[in-house]
């Protein structure tokens, strides 16, 4: 047990020492000590009284957003100019939900992650304006605020509270214990309806999981984690119906009521979920058309001659106001004058609620925060029990590993069964190594493609929140990847090689299993390189098989490495087909004996060794294979790490309004 500490009885104890000392006589040297140590104590208690009045001035912290003069420019590869936010200006408050609206394109999730400090980095774009929270720069308060994307991903295989667990026990500060981190799971959980949902996994589109609503309500509160009172949303309806949109924005306008700012980029939302909306941000083509009160956008375009029809979506209405019609060239026309007019009048509509922004700067000015995030070795552990849950409890994945590889060993176990010794088992023989090397490269690239496209999307997000870097991740996916997938490839081995009646000696069945096993390592950390690399998980899926292709045509049993021409030379060498065929071959064949159908009959091979030379195998050692195959695996893995550190999410910077 620990010492009491608290302000009275540590008072208490220094003037009793006091009163005591002399008394009893006690040395100098022991009454210092006891003095020192009440002094320390006190002081500890003054630093936690301290800390604890800074968090609870951080979760009640009013946020005010402001902007003017926020201009984004592109330019295309021929140098033509577009502008995509021109000159807006506006304000989110503390205790108001903010919706920015408008047609498709019009600029809404660009100025939302401009907000947001979101803006992907490019060099053909620029960023200009002023944006501040409590009168700061952007960047500086960029720990007080959230930011939910649109696409709701999470790995499939974890449940809610482990999710929030461990967005918990990364982002949240590291002074915080364990008990305090699950009540904050536990409060998120019950404010956001998800405690029935608790223990449910998430899901994805092969297991049934969350509802996307649930999703939704789930991205939110990984946000709320880290008790940030300023909240950004892209499109948080998205792809959801009616009820389950409705139930999404309920819960924003419950945190808006609750003190946060909330600011949501939305598209012609239903009648109900307008009438949520305290503030209305509607833009056209990159432009200021209205910035106000929700319910009094309305009435302001009346004024300016555009009644709403009665019983009509005010949502609908204001969508199609603003649209620019380019069904034929004078309805474009007429269209652009009714919007620039419209646009020419949003000053008048432009309510700052000036003198707000004062009274919140002043009063609430950021305390120092104590030092946020997880140390490195409890990111490892956390991301290594993440991913190992993600596999482990991945059946759908698993269970398909397994019927392929058990029932491609059962084919080529059938079709190559008892070969023997004969002059014909020689050319079977090479024909089952191969196509055991192909399965298992095959077999792990595909499910590799598969899993790392997406989960790369994932800890992009996770990265640019600061959650962890890139080495506790990678080194955590390698070592709860590596007993799951040797299991396949020995599973299959186990089956096609007693059918097959390869080489009957123990050692040479270990062997064959272990460069098995390798390669499919190998595989999946091409896969791994791929994923990397690919744009999207489709282009990966097509890029990967693609390469795979040209490492079988290369793997030393359709064309003979001596004869590659010097362009392609290097392909031969990264092929792990051909390190894997070799290793095999020539584990297979040493020591081997065949029979012979006519004494000295020309081109056959009485031995193994014979046989290695007809594939000019004859100078290779297992050893020498496994150690090229070692290579490939090592450069695939430091090419996908390199790939992963140096596409850290780096956002567009913002540059002053002047700045040329």
């Amino acid at each position: 047990m620990g010492l009491p500490v608290s302000g009275g009885l540590v008072d208490f104890a220094l003037g009793a020492a006091l009163i005591i000392l002399p008394q009893y006589k006690i040395p100098l040297a022991a009454g210092a000590a006891t003095i020192a140590l009440g002094k320390r104590l006190k002081e500890r208690k003054s630093v936690e009284a301290k800390q604890k009045g800074s968090s609870s001035t951080s979760e009640t912290e009013k946020i005010e957003l402001q902007w003017t003069e926020l201009t984004c420019t592109i330019t295309d590869k021929k140098g033509r100019s577009k502008t995509l936010l021109d000159g807006l200006q506006g304000q989110a408050l503390p205790g108001r939900l903010l919706s920015i609206m408008g047609p498709s394109g019009s600029g809404k999730t660009t100025l939302l992650n401009a907000l947001a400090g979101q803006v992907p980095q490019t060099k053909r774009m620029a960023l200009k304006g002023n944006i501040s929270i409590n009168g700061e720069p952007q960047q500086s308060a960029a720990r007080r605020q959230g930011y939910v994307q649109q696409d709701d991903i999470f790995f499939s295989q974890m449940t809610v509270r482990e999710t929030l667990s461990m967005a918990a026990a990364l982002r949240m500060p590291r002074t915080s214990t364990p008990e305090d981190r699950s009540a904050a799971v536990d409060s998120l959980m019950a404010k956001l309806g998800l405690t029935q949902s608790a223990d449910t996994i998430i899901g994805n589109a092969k297991t049934r999981g969350l509802s996307g609503g649930e999703k939704k309500r789930l991205s939110i509160a990984c946000e709320l984690i880290s008790s940030p009172r300023l909240l950004f949303l892209d499109e948080p309806t998205s792809g959801l119906d009616s009820f389950q949109a409705e139930k999404v924005m309920q819960t924003l306008k419950q945190l808006a009521e609750e003190g946060h700012t909330v600011v949501c980029s939305i598209h012609q939302p239903r009648s109900s979920i307008y009438a949520m909306f305290d503030d209305l941000l509607l833009l056209s083509e990159g432009r200021l058309v209205y910035a106000g009160a929700a319910d009094q956008a309305l009435k302001h375009f009346e004024q300016e001659g555009h009644a709403c029809p009665q019983h009509y979506n005010p949502a609908d209405f204001l969508a199609d106001l603003v649209s620019v019609d380019h069904s034929s060239s004078d309805q474009e026309r007429l269209s652009r004058e009714r919007v620039g007019k419209l646009q020419a009048a949003p000053r008048a509509s432009v309510t700052l609620h000036q003198g707000s922004q004062h009274n919140t700067a002043s009063q609430n000015s950021a305390a120092p925060e104590p030092g946020r995030g997880a140390s490195l070795g409890l990111q490892s552990r956390l991301l290594l029990r993440r991913s190992w849950r993600q596999i482990v409890r991945d059946k759908a994945t698993n269970v398909s590993r397994a019927m392929s590889n058990v029932s491609s060993a059962l084919i080529f176990g059938s079709i190559y069964w008892r070969l023997g010794r004969s002059q014909i088992s020689i050319q079977d023989r090479m024909g089952l190594l191969q196509v055991a090397a192909v399965n298992a490269a095959m077999s792990s690239l595909t499910k590799t493609l598969n899993v790392f496209s997406v989960e790369r999307s994932i800890v992009a997000r996770e990265r640019s929140k600061g959650s962890y870097g890139v080495t506790p991740y990678f080194l955590a996916k390698l070592a709860a990847e590596s007993p799951i997938g040797a299991l396949f490839p020995l599973l299959f081995g186990s089956i096609v090689y007693p059918a097959a009646g390869l080489n009957q000696k123990l050692s040479r069945f270990a062997t064959f299993l272990g460069i098995l096993t390798l390669e499919s390592f190998t595989s999946s950390s091409l896969g791994l390189a791929v994923g990397a690399v690919a744009p999207s998980p489709d282009a990966a899926m097509a890029i990967g098989p693609g390469v795979m292709v040209l490492f079988i045509v290369f793997g030393g049993f359709y064309v003979n490495s001596a004869t590659v021409p010097r362009v392609l030379r290097w392909v031969p060498r990264a092929s792990l087909i051909q390190h894997a065929f070799r290793g095999l071959c020539v584990n297979e064949f040493q020591g081997l004996e065949f029979e012979q159908s006519k004494a000295g009959a020309k081109g056959e091979a009485g031995t193994g060794e014979e046989a290695l030379q007809r594939l000019t195998f004859q100078d290779l050692t297992v050893r020498s294979t496994l150690a090229a195959q070692a290579r490939v695996l090592a450069f695939n893995y430091w090419f996908t790490y390199c790939v992963l550190k140096a596409r850290r999410p780096r956002f567009q910077q913002l540059e002053s309004p002047g700045h040329a």
